[in-house]
């Protein structure tokens, strides 16, 4: 999957602590199934 500039076609999936909508990054490529949270401060306050 190679970006080409349309965020809109990028994977997304909600936050289990806060439930917003997370747009799939770069730095997420190699572990994507296993990200739950859209920040630190979500990690936290886990649920």
């Amino acid at each position: 999957m190679a970006f080409k500039g349309n965020k809109a076609a990028l994977p997304s999936k909600p936050c289990v602590a806060c439930g917003r909508p997370m747009s799939w990054r770069r730095a997420w490529a190699k572990n994507w199934a296993e990200v739950k949270y859209c920040s630190d401060a979500c990690r936290k306050k886990k649920p």
